[in-house]
C-alpha cells in the first residue's frame, strides 16, 4: 500500500522545502521501495511505493500525463484487461496500473472514477483548469485525507503530517468521538475540526476558495439475479466468489491469509488453494497465520483452522495468546497517535506476526472482513419479513412468519414486530437495546449526537429499493466506517486485501432474493450450499463461533489501579463526555464479572488515554468540542448523486 502527500498554494508561493522534507521523514516507513517527487510553482507532491505486483515495479509516480496533469495512485487495478481493450489505441497489455489511469483520466476525465474497478486511492493536480482532484473507490478500503483553508490545500494517505505540521492546534470533531463510540464514525471526519476524509465512491474537487464533494458510482437497487433451481445461484455464487479471491492473488510476493476456525477465512483460503492449484493466480505462494488459545473455552479454535491446514497440506504460522498481555492500558510517549484507535503499545502477538511478515515475504494480508455480514451470517427473518410487507405479499408473509417462529421459537407477532418497527420513526418504536449510549456518556453528549449514536441509521422506506436491499447498503456502510478508523500499518508495512468487499461480488449478493442467504435454520445458506467439496464439511457445518470477552476482562483486573486513577480528573470528563462517577461504577461492574458493554467501555479507556497524550502534545486545543461540518451526503441514503459545493475554506 504506497502512500501519497501533496499540497497546493493558492497564492503561487512555492511550497518550503524543509516542510516536505518533515513530510517524507514520515511517510518514508510505509514506503521504501521508490520515491517520488513533484516540484513547480505552487505545488509539492510525494509519493512513496510499496511495490506488491509486478507491473508496480515499473511504475514512477508522481505521473504526468500527456496533457500535463499530475497523478499520484496507490490502488490495485481488478479490470485491467477490459480497460486495456477499451483504450488500445493508447495502451499495451503490459502497461501498469497507473498509466491505465492515466489513460482512462485523459480520455473520460472524472467520468472514468466509476470504471476503475479494484481498491485504490487516486490524487490529480491539472494545472489547466488549477484544480486538485482527490478520489477513493467504491468500497474505501484505502485512506485519503485533506486539509483546506483559504491559502492552500494538503493532501495525504497518512493523517500524521496533515496534524503534526499544521502550524496550529486544532478541536476535536464531536461528531467524530460520538461514532468512536456507537458504530464508528462517518466515513468523512476524522478526530480533527478542518480535516476531513475522502468519502467511498466519492471524488471531491478542489480550486481557491470552493470545494465539490460528488458521489460517483453507487449500488443499483434495480439489479436482480433470479433463477430457478438452487444449484444455479450456486454456481453462479462460486463463480463471483472465485474471482474476487483470485483478483487478491495478485501479486509476485507470497501472500499471507489469516485464518482462524471460522467460515469467513477458511472459506478464502481453501477458494485460493483452488484457484493457485488450476494455475490461475499469480502469486508465487499463499501462507497462512492463524492465533490460538487452548485455554480459552469459548475459543479452541485449533481444531478448525488445522482441519484446512491438513486439506492444504500445509502447517501455517501459529500464534498462541494464552498466556500474551493483548491489552495494554497505555499509549506509547514517544509516538504520535493520530486517533484513539492507534499508538497503542505492540504485544507480543503483534512483534510474531511481524515476524512471520519478514521470515516469509509477504507484502499482502488476506482477510475475511465483511463475510459475516455480506454471505448472510446473522440469521435474521427480518429482512427477508420487511420485503413481504413492503411488497404486500400477504400470504408469504403468513407462511415465514409462521415458519421462522417456529425456528426462533418466539411468538410469530414478536417477529412481525421487529420486521415493521424500522419503516417507523424511534420516537414511536423506540431505540433497540444494543444501540442504546452507555450510561457513563453524558446526556447533553449523547443528546446533540443522536445520528452517530444509532450508526446513522435512516427508517426504512416502503417505496422504492427493497427493504433488504437497503438493509445492505446500511450495513455496507457500518463496514465502510470501521475500515475508516483503520491505521496503515508501517512497522512493517503491508497490504490488507478484502475478498468479501468485492464490488462486483457485493453486486451479486444484493441481487440475489433473501431466502437465499439465509433460511430458517441455515444461516449463511448459499455460501455453505456453494462450497460443499471446496470447504471441509466440518468447517461448514460448525456452530457460530463465541464471543470472546474473558482476555479485555482480565487485563482489566490486572490493570485496577491504573484504571483507577484514569477516573480521577478525566479528561474526556472536562469535555463533558463521560460521568466520571458511572464510568468508576462500570469499571467495578466488570471487574466482579457482571453484564456490561465491554467493548464501549474498553473504547472510552483508549479515549482517555488518547486524549492525554494528545494534550502532552500540545496537539488539541484548550476548548470544548466543535461541531463538525454537516456531511456531505446523507449516510443513510440509497439514491441520487448527491452534490454539496462550499464556498470559502476561512
Amino acid at each position: 500500500m504506497s502512500v501519497q502527500f501533496g499540497r497546493w498554494n493558492f497564492d503561487g508561493k512555492p511550497v518550503d522545502p524543509d516542510y516536505l522534507e518533515r513530510v517524507e521523514s514520515l511517510l518514508a516507513p510505509y514506503g521504501s521501495d521508490h520515491r517520488g517527487f513533484y516540484s513547480k510553482e505552487s505545488i509539492g507532491i510525494l509519493y512513496h511505493a510499496f511495490h506488491t505486483t509486478k507491473e508496480s515495479r515499473r511504475e514512477t509516480q508522481p505521473h504526468v500525463t500527456a496533457s500535463g496533469a499530475i497523478l499520484t495512485w496507490d490502488g490495485r487495478l481488478d479490470n485491467r484487461a477490459d480497460l486495456i481493450r477499451r483504450l488500445r489505441s493508447v495502451l499495451a497489455p503490459s502497461s501498469t496500473d497507473i498509466e491505465i489511469v492515466a489513460a482512462a483520466y485523459e480520455h473520460w476525465g472524472s467520468d472514468c472514477f466509476s470504471i476503475l474497478i479494484g481498491d485504490w486511492a487516486l490524487s490529480i493536480w491539472d494545472p489547466h483548469t488549477r484544480s486538485v482532484i482527490l478520489a477513493k473507490d467504491p468500497i474505501g478500503t484505502r485512506h485519503l485525507y485533506y486539509s483546506c483553508d483559504s491559502s492552500q490545500v494538503t493532501w495525504s494517505t497518512v493523517l500524521d503530517p496533515l496534524v503534526l505540521f499544521a502550524g496550529k492546534t486544532f478541536s476535536l470533531c464531536e461528531e467524530y468521538i460520538a461514532g468512536w463510540f456507537s458504530f464508528f464514525p462517518a466515513t468523512h471526519l476524522t478526530p480533527y475540526v478542518g480535516i476531513q476524509s475522502v468519502p467511498p465512491s466519492s471524488s471531491v474537487l478542489i480550486r481557491p476558495e470552493r470545494k465539490t464533494v460528488s458521489e460517483y458510482w453507487e449500488f443499483d437497487s434495480r439489479k436482480k439475479v433470479r433463477y430457478r433451481t438452487d444449484a444455479e445461484y450456486e454456481e453462479h455464487f462460486r463463480a463471483v466468489f472465485s474471482e474476487a479471491v483470485r483478483r487478491r492473488l495478485r501479486s509476485d510476493c507470497p501472500i499471507l491469509a489469516e485464518l482462524s476456525g471460522g467460515m469467513d477465512s477458511s472459506s478464502i483460503v481453501c477458494m485460493a488453494d483452488t484457484i493457485i492449484a488450476r494455475g490461475a493466480a499469480e502469486t508465487p505462494r499463499l501462507d497462512t497465520l492463524s492465533y490460538y488459545d487452548d485455554s480459552e473455552p469459548n475459543w479452541n479454535e485449533r481444531p478448525y483452522f488445522t482441519k484446512v491446514e491438513e486439506r492444504r497440506g500445509r502447517t501455517g504460522c501459529h500464534i498462541d495468546v494464552a498466556k500474551q498481555e493483548c491489552f495494554k492500558f497505555a499509549f506509547e510517549t514517544n509516538r504520535f497517535a493520530a486517533t484513539p484507535g492507534s499508538g497503542g503499545h505492540p504485544n507480543e502477538a503483534a512483534r510474531q506476526f511481524a515476524a512471520c511478515l519478514a521470515s516469509q515475504g509477504n507484502r499482502v494480508v488476506l482477510s475475511g472482513f465483511g463475510g459475516d455480514e455480506v454471505t448472510g451470517g446473522v440469521p435474521t427473518p427480518v429482512p427477508e419479513l420487511e420485503d413481504l410487507l413492503a411488497r404486500a405479499h400477504l400470504n408469504g408473509l403468513a407462511h415465514q412468519l409462521k415458519v421462522w417462529a417456529i425456528n426462533k421459537r418466539k411468538p410469530w407477532f414478536h417477529l412481525l414486530f421487529e420486521a415493521a418497527r424500522r419503516f417507523f420513526p424511534p420516537s414511536l418504536v423506540g431505540v433497540p437495546k444494543h444501540k442504546q449510549p452507555a450510561p457513563w456518556l453524558t446526556p447533553a453528549f449523547v443528546k446533540r449526537n443522536c445520528p452517530a449514536f444509532r450508526g446513522y441509521e435512516s427508517r426504512v422506506r416502503l417505496f422504492g429499493p427493497l427493504p433488504s436491499f437497503q438493509e445492505n447498503i446500511s450495513t455496507l456502510e457500518a463496514l465502510q466506517r470501521q475500515l475508516g478508523c483503520d491505521s496503515l500499518p508501517s512497522e512493517p508495512p503491508y497490504e490488507k486485501r478484502y475478498p468479501y468487499l468485492d464490488r462486483e461480488f457485493l453486486e451479486f449478493m444484493y441481487a440475489v432474493p433473501r431466502e437465499q442467504l439465509v433460511r430458517p435454520g441455515q444461516r449463511r445458506s448459499l455460501m455453505r450450499r456453494a462450497l460443499v467439496s471446496i470447504v471441509p464439511d466440518d468447517l461448514l457445518n460448525r456452530k457460530r463461533k463465541a464471543f470472546v470477552a474473558r482476555a479485555p476482562l482480565a487485563a482489566m483486573s490486572v490493570a485496577s489501579a491504573r484504571l483507577a486513577e484514569l477516573t480521577q480528573n478525566m479528561a474526556a470528563s472536562a469535555l463533558g463526555i463521560v460521568d466520571p462517577n458511572l464510568f468508576s461504577a462500570a469499571l467495578q461492574r466488570a471487574r466482579r464479572g457482571q453484564e456490561i458493554s465491554i467493548v464501549i467501555l474498553m473504547r472510552t479507556v483508549a479515549l482517555e488515554l488518547w486524549l492525554r497524550a494528545s494534550e502532552r502534545q500540545s496537539i488539541l486545543e484548550e476548548s470544548s468540542f466543535t461541531a463538525a461540518p454537516v456531511p456531505f451526503f446523507n449516510a443513510g441514503k440509497h439514491g441520487g448523486k448527491a452534490i454539496t459545493a462550499d464556498k470559502g475554506f476561512g
